[in-house]
Order: structure tokens, then C-alpha cells, then sequence
């Protein structure tokens, strides 16, 4: 959904670049076009053809040193998101319910209101694990430190617009620049921020935030409290860096490169989009599993989905970016429907009280962009009724029917 709607931004950046640049009809104006392409031919005669710009070479490594890699220094700052056995390390010694938070672009907003009504309610619990995907990451570490910043995601979601995310300049490998996006984190993630979650870390909660290396095709759960106690200028810019990277959609937006090093040996892998491996994330898949000996230390689950999880009718543009960006849209809402299916019968069959809250499909605000204010705004208001009416977690499995929703944005 907001994938489509950043290729039509950039299709439209395209066209409006094509006009500009069209050539006046004005006599004056062909006469000195004339010279200017007889000039041009006289200097390309003189002059050597540039050459094609190569990609930038990295440093090889292996699929096993990857494996084996760790975070020089926070030996705890990460593990993969598909084992069990480096999450069980991870585990939290604090008791209580967990937090979901997937991804879902400018629709974090949901997530946003439905926090701050949550406690309007005085009903918001303290959670002992939050977790974050893509734009579920940068609102998980306010989340985790509770309501005192629920001014703080309110600002975020309603304030900003597509400016503060991205520049529409191609770069070498992204459509889009994530300069303005990596500034925002720099400002709001500030050392005492990172005190803060470094203490309740010590009380044995846990912050993690998903991202997709990419190299290895795998997930990556990062231990964001580990991060945050180590506390000097490196661990600063690493959170910073996973921030970014949970929330970089492929070809949109740059993977970020992270430093690892594996047997004395440093190297860089390239990170993204969180969302890729985890619409967003619970548990590793196998700790749901029926032949699972490790009993997962949870018995509460709340899950907020930053999106429809029905199918919305929209018509596809016949172009490449029409038709690429509505095809990454379904694949995406797909894969979440998958993910929720997936934890509701895990948890079923754990044990585990799931409820899981999700952007009603009657919401039709139409959104006239990538960030839209007015629409964003909305979706906050509607997460904020509902965390207030307590009626926006379901521990029936949603309706995940085919049947979708007829309303177009």
C-alpha cells in the first residue's frame, strides 16, 4: 500500500522532470540549440567516453563467518531471528505481557493513537518484551519506556510529512535519499534516551527491534537494551543504524551497512526493511511448533497490526510502477495475514493469550500522498477511540476473508 504510493510519487517526479525539461518551440531558442549540439559533437571528438560507474566492491566473506559473526564489543547485541537457541539467550528475567508492533509506513500512525488511548484508559500494562518492525521499530523504544512519551509518538505521527522521510533523488542503489529520515533518528535518539532503556534493560525487559540482513536472507533481532548499556558514541550510532535499517525498504531506500566482525575478521553486511522476515515478530516460528521442548516465557501477546489485514481494491496503473508497487503492496498485506494466522494457532497451542488490534477496514480517509498529514491524523484519532473504548484488541482471529474492503485510496 504506502510501497505503491512511493512509486507514484517517483512516477510522478519522473513526469513533472520530463515537462520541465522539454525544449521551447521559440525560433531563437532551436537556432541556439543548433550550435550547442554542433559544439557538443566537436567536444565528444576531442574528448575520451566516460566510463560506466561500477558498483562498489565490498570485502568478501563467507556464509559461515557470517553465521558466527557478532557486534565487536555488545557480544549480546544480537542473534538470529529464526533460531531458538541464541533467542533463548536472550530471554527476559522481568515478568509480564509482551508487545507486537509490526510495520506499515505513514499507518504507524494507528499505532501511535492506540497507545496513547490505551492509557488514557488506565488499562496500558508495563510491558516486559516490545518488539518493532520497520515502523514498528521507531515507535518500540518510546513504547517500552511507557506513556510519559506518548507526546512524543503523538508529535511524530502528526506533524511530520513525506520532507522529514525522504529526498526524491535516486542514489546509487535506492530510488529515494533517507537523509531527512536519518536525521530524525539522530535528534530524537539522544544518549539520555538511550540511558533510560539501558535502565530497564537492567530490570530484565527487553527492547528488540527485526531487521533483514541481507546477505544472508535471514532475520536479525537485535537486543536493544544491550545496545543502550554499553553506552559510548559506537553504541549510540549502532542503535541509531538498526533504526534506520529496520525501516529501509528495499530499492527505495538504502540498506545500511553494519560492522560485524567473526574469528578476528571485520566486515560489513547490509541491513533493511525488517518487515521482509518479520511483518512483525513474536517468537522464532519454532517455539510455536508442537515439538517444541522450550516453553515460551509468555502468557500474554499483544499484537498492533499498522494496517488493514484485508485485501483493498485498487486499480492498478499499467505502467512498470504501477504495476511493481501494487504487486509489493499485496505481497506485503499478504505475508502479515500469513504472520497473524501463523502466531494465532502458535500461541493457541502454547498457551498463550493472543490479542491482536488492527486499522478497522471501514476507515476510508483517503490518503493523497506518502506521509499525508490529514491522513495520518485520522488514523491517530482512530487509534486513539479505540485504545480509550478498549475494544481494539480481538482474541478471536480476525477476519482474514478474501473479501477485502471496496474502498480506493
Amino acid at each position: 500500500m504506502h510501497s505503491l504510493r512511493f512509486f507514484a510519487c517517483f512516477a510522478i517526479g519522473l513526469m513533472a522532470s520530463t515537462l520541465l525539461m522539454s525544449p521551447p518551440s521559440l525560433p531563437w531558442a532551436a537556432a541556439h540549440a543548433q550550435k550547442f549540439a554542433e559544439a557538443k559533437k566537436k567536444a565528444e571528438k576531442k574528448a575520451p567516453a566516460p566510463k560506466e560507474p561500477q558498483p562498489e566492491q565490498r570485502p568478501l566473506f563467507t556464509v559461515e563467518e557470517d553465521d558466527t559473526a557478532v557486534i565487536p564489543g555488545i557480544p549480546d547485541a544480537r542473534v538470529w531471528g529464526d533460531s531458538e537457541t541464541d533467542f533463548v539467550r536472550l530471554l527476559p528475567q522481568a515478568n509480564g505481557p509482551w508487545l507486537a508492533i509490526s510495520g506499515g509506513g505513514s499507518d504507524g500512525a494507528y499505532g501511535g493513537g492506540l497507545l496513547a488511548g490505551w492509557t488514557e484508559a488506565g488499562t496500558r500494562p508495563e510491558f516486559a518484551v516490545v518488539t518493532g518492525s520497520s515502523i514498528g521499530s521507531l515507535i518500540a523504544p518510546f513504547a517500552f519506556l511507557g506513556s510519559r512519551y506518548d507526546e512524543h509518538i503523538k508529535k511524530n505521527f502528526t506533524t511530520i510529512a513525506a520532507a522529514d522521510i525522504f529526498e526524491d533523488r535516486l542514489t546509487r542503489d535506492s530510488l529515494f535519499d533517507y537523509w531527512p529520515l536519518k536525521r530524525l533518528i539522530e535528534q530524537q535518539v539522544t544518549p539520555k534516551l538511550m540511558s533510560e532503556i539501558a535502565a530497564e534493560h537492567a530490570r530484565g525487559r527487553r527492547l528488540f527491534v527485526a531487521t533483514t540482513n541481507l546477505d544472508a536472507g535471514r532475520r536479525v533481532l537485535w537486543n536493544m537494551g544491550a545496545i543502550a548499556a554499553r553506552g559510548d558514541d559506537k553504541a549510540l550510532k549502532l542503535f541509531r543504524d538498526v533504526l534506520l535499517a529496520s525501516c529501509a525498504i528495499p530499492g527505495f531506500f538504502s540498506p545500511v551497512a553494519i560492522e560485524v566482525e567473526a574469528n578476528g575478521k571485520h566486515f560489513e553486511e547490509l541491513h533493511n526493511d525488517g518487515t521482509l522476515t518479520a511483518p512483525f515478530f513474536a517468537l522464532p516460528e519454532g517455539m510455536f511448533s508442537a515439538g517444541n521442548t522450550t516453553r515460551p516465557p509468555l502468557s500474554q501477546l499483544y499484537v498492533i497490526v499498522n494496517s488493514r489485514l484485508g485485501p483493498e481494491f485498487q486499480m492498478a496503473s499499467r505502467t512498470i510502477p504501477g504495476v511493481l508497487g501494487r504487486s509489493i503492496a499485496v505481497a506485503l498485506t499478504s505475508a502479515l495475514r500469513a504472520q497473524v494466522m501463523l502466531v494465532y494457532v502458535g500461541a493457541q497451542r502454547q498457551g498463550i493469550g493472543l490479542r491482536v488490534a488492527h486499522v478497522d477496514p471501514s476507515f476510508n480517509v483517503p490518503s493523497r500522498g506518502p506521509f499525508d498529514g490529514k491522513y495520518m491524523q485520522a488514523l491517530y484519532e482512530l487509534g486513539v477511540a479505540n485504545g480509550k473504548k478498549g475494544n481494539a484488541f480481538e482474541e478471536a482471529l480476525p477476519d482474514l476473508s478474501m473479501r477485502g474492503s471496496s474502498n480506493a485510496q
